[in-house]
This record gives C-alpha cells, structure tokens and sequence, in this order.
C-alpha cells in the first residue's frame, strides 16, 4: 500500500502549529515567571525591586497569548477534521516528526528541569519559593504536554473526540484565567498607564528642580515662575504634565526655598518588596544637606513638594570661580 502524500495544506498546517505551539507555551512559561517574579521578588535580579514594575515582559508576553492559542487550536481542528476525513492523514511523514518532534522537546525539557532543581540542591543554595515555583511550572507544562502528545500519537484523541475538545477548551480557559490573573498581580492596562504617567511626573519634578538650582547657583536668586527656566539654546524646555500638558505648580517660599506640586494618579514613589517599603532609586536630592533618597513619595491627588536650597552644597557660581 502506498504511503499518504504530504499535501502543501498539510504542511502548512502541520508546521504553522508547531509553531503557534511552542511560541504560546514560551510565552505561556515566561508570563507565569513574570507573575512569580512580582509574587516573590528577588532583591538582586528582579526589576519590581528597582521600583519599576512595567519593565517586564508580561504586555508582550500576554498579547503573544491572547493571538497564539486560538491560532494553534484554530489549526489544530483543521487537522483534526481532515485526518476524520482522511485516516490516512494520520500516517504522513509531517505529522509523525511534528509529534516526535515535540515529544522529544518536551522530554528534554523535565529532564533538563530535574537537573537544574537538583543541582541546586546539591551545590547548598537556597530553594526558594519562587525558584521552586517556576521548576514545577515548567515540570508541569512539559509533562502535561508530553502525555498530551504522546496520546495523539497512539490515536487516543481519534477515538475520543469528546474529550479532545474538551482539552481544547480547557487549555483556552487556562490561558484566559492567566491573563486575567495579570490584571491582579500587576493591575489593568489603565492602571499600569496611570502607573508610568506618575513615574513621568516625579521624572519631570526632578529635571525641574536641577533646573531651579542651577538657576539659583547662576543669578543666586529663584526665578519667579518656571517660565525663566526656559531655554531653548541650551536646550532646556520646562517640561508639563503627560496627561493634561498643563505646566507643574512652582512657587518660591523664601530666599532660597521653593515648592514644586503635581496632581498624581495613585500612590507611589516607593515600591513594596515582600511587605517592606523599598524606595525607588534615584538621584539623592540634596538641598537640605542631607542625602534624602525616597523624597519624592507621594499620595494620590495633588502632592507638593518642599524644597531648600543649601548654599554650602550647592555655591552660586560666581563664587566657585573666585576660589
């Protein structure tokens, strides 16, 4: 009897699949390590510890979900209907290595897991939760993965078209519980936007107030609005809030004492790492002769911020020459 011929339909199929497989469970790995990260911060590599936690790859990893699993099942039904149609779709070269294939990475890929859980183990360091968390993740994704395919490989999904679909939806329902679990752990898209919109306005307060003290230090005295701050020659423009292009509230308060204000989206300035409040690094602010590193926390609402200039730290310019 001869052999089924690999069709262009087929291959297609077969390797757009494959593809949309092992791109989705990457990206499926990758967010729920996101997740784990931000559950369990590590003080040395985690970027939620550096008070920026929409430095990550969840956006992309979750877009990545949310258009390669309806591909892969899309494509999988596909199949499935052509080899009901066809059972000799079941025997074509394309199909066997696409299952071997994937047999293979997801066997390798436990092994590998149970090698590096061990060897960490074995070399004393610490097991922590989230390193524990993201071997049994991946033990479990491989292994789910591996019997899956190794049961299509024995015709079981064939013959038990029912549960197939079931899995089908199963594994839809399993990606969209972890997106929306996303908007838990890490908040809403609007509120991630609200989140970087405050991060822009302390960023701002800053760059303005360097400005202001290189003011002082120039003419060694405050300028009365920030409009003197303007200066397009030395390319420094007064920058203004990211959501309403309204100018920040300035005002001095004495010789060399001045106030800065924002209207803040939510509470921030300092980032929370396993229940303790971890300032978000900055360039300390020394106008008051003390490094003060977590001066710019602020609650939501309108927040200002006061500020004084300290003539020993910071000397007018005129001075520093003649010296």
């Amino acid at each position: 009897m001869d052999k089924p011929k690999v069709t262009p339909k087929d291959f297609v199929l077969w390797v757009g699949a494959m593809a949309s497989l092992y791109a989705g469970v990457v990206a499926f790995i990758t967010l729920v390590f996101e997740y784990i990260n931000k559950a369990f911060p590590n003080p040395v590599t985690s970027s939620y510890y550096y008070g920026d936690p929409y430095s990550s790859n969840i956006s992309y990893e979750t877009a990545a979900l949310i258009v390669l699993t309806p591909v892969f099942l899309i494509l999988m039904r596909f199949i499935r209907r052509d080899i009901a149609a066809d059972p000799s779709r079941n025997d074509i070269w394309v199909r066997r290595w696409a299952l071997f294939l994937t047999l293979f990475l997801a066997g390798a890929t436990v092994v590998v897991d149970l090698i590096v859980l061990l060897n960490t183990y074995l070399q004393g360091e610490d097991l922590t939760v989230g390193f524990l968390l993201k071997v049994l993740t991946v033990l479990l994704v491989a292994g789910l993965g591996f019997m899956h395919f190794i049961a299509d490989l024995w015709g079981y999904w064939e013959r038990e078209q029912a549960r197939a679909r079931m899995v089908n939806w199963g594994v839809g329902l399993l990606v969209v519980v972890t997106i929306i679990a996303g908007f838990f752990i890490v908040g809403t898209p609007q509120q991630i936007r609200a989140q970087k919109q405050d991060a822009i306005r302390v960023q701002d307060l800053q760059n303005v107030q360097w400005q202001i003290v290189n003011y002082w230090q120039q003419k060694e005295k405050l300028p009365a609005t920030l409009a003197e701050l303007n200066d397009p020659i030395a390319n420094n423009i007064i920058p203004v809030d990211p959501q309403t292009d309204e100018a920040y509230e300035y005002a001095s308060t004495g010789a060399r004492s001045f106030k800065l204000c924002a209207t803040f989206a939510g509470e921030g300035g300092t980032n929370t790492l396993q229940g303790r409040s971890v300032p978000i690094p900055a360039e300390p602010t020394l106008v008051t002769g003390k490094d003060v590193q977590d001066n710019w926390q602020h609650a939501a609402g309108k927040v200002c911020f006061d500020r004084t200039i300290d003539p020993q730290r910071y000397p007018p310019y005129s001075k520093q020459k003649s010296l």
